[in-house]
């Protein structure tokens, strides 16, 4: 499978892993902690651990070798899917608690309550249609290149040039060679 959306499931899309991450990036890291936590079956859990660890996503280290026992450490890959917990958190909030939130993602020196967005990190801007749309990538299969349009598929994200502050990007010149 070559799409990002359809890679990121096959890692992450059964529901128990995606609860499992989100309590190993609150610190959580014991086989026993997980379980009270999430209140799921000893083997389920076991299943969703091992594939976490084969995909990265956790490092298993063991911790007591009579008896053995392992804790499981998020690994760069599951700090870089925070932002996706906190977008999961958001939008269950607004779409699924009619009662209101029981989870707020708040300022930690303020406590304050924030609203979280996804922005462009060379602009600031938030990413919101029509100004942004998906468009097939340098290495897209002509299934993909039918799928979405194509715009400027030679830039890569933080190898744009800079937006100047009116927000217009002007056509770059070519030299003639």
């Amino acid at each position: 499978m070559v799409c990002p959306i359809a890679r990121s499931l096959e890692r992450v899309g059964e529901w128990w892993s995606i609860l499992i991450l989100r309590d190993a990036l609150h610190g959580l890291r014991r086989f026993d902690q997980f379980q009270k936590s999430l209140g799921i079956a000893p083997n389920m859990l076991t299943r969703r651990l091992n594939a976490l660890v084969e995909a990265e996503l956790l490092e298993r280290r063991r911790y007591s070798e009579r008896p053995p026992r392992d804790e499981y450490v998020p690994t760069g890959r599951a700090r870089d899917f925070r932002p996706i917990l906190v977008a999961l958190l958001a939008w269950g909030n607004k779409h699924f608690a009619p009662e209101g939130a029981s989870v707020l993602l708040v300022n930690a020196e303020t406590g304050d309550a924030v609203d979280p967005i996804l922005v462009d990190r060379a602009t600031g801007r938030p990413i919101k249609e029509p100004q942004y749309a998906f468009a097939a990538g340098p290495v897209a299969g002509e299934r993909t290149r039918r799928r979405y349009p194509s715009a400027n598929r030679g830039t890569v994200p933080g190898k744009q040039r800079p937006v100047p502050a009116n927000g217009k990007r002007s056509a770059r010149k070519r030299s003639a060679q």
